[in-house]
């Protein structure tokens, strides 16, 4: 029987190249980078609401990118322009998924189309949840 630690050297992920988002501490310790997600994502919205792999991965993406990483438009909650193309080629899906699963992020008014490839993502997932905690943008319309 091989040892675990065989078989992890010799995995290889699907993409062919391991990225990991790592930084480095002033003791040179290295440490993975983290986002902050609010918990009523894990505790309400998972739970009540049923989304796909493609759904959570895509939120979480314009999540990250609209909250989590600096962004110029973030007052106003909106996704910086993307590259459909390279966004179903990193989520692993075809454009038609990838455009059906934005569809549905809409459906839940999870995040608003403003124009072709920018999105308005709101910062505690519903209009109501926003309201109870406070969450205003600035007008962008």
């Amino acid at each position: 029987m091989e040892d675990l630690r065989s078989i992890l050297t010799s995995h290889h992920s699907k993409s062919g190249s391991a990225t990991v988002d790592v930084i480095k501490t002033t003791n040179g310790e290295v440490q993975a980078t983290t986002s902050e997600i609010p918990d009523l994502f894990f505790d309400e919205i998972l739970i009540n609401i049923k989304l796909t792999r493609t759904e959570v991965l895509l939120l979480m993406y314009l999540y990250r990118i609209t909250w989590c990483k600096p962004n110029l438009h973030r007052k106003y909650g909106i996704a910086p322009i993307l590259s459909h193309t390279e966004l179903a080629k990193s989520l692993d899906v075809t454009n038609e998924v990838l455009y059906q699963t934005i569809r549905s992020l809409e459906g839940f008014n999870f995040i608003e189309t403003i124009r072709a490839g920018q999105y308005f993502v709101r910062k505690y997932f519903s209009e109501e949840n926003d309201r109870k905690y406070g969450q205003t943008y600035d007008n962008f319309l």
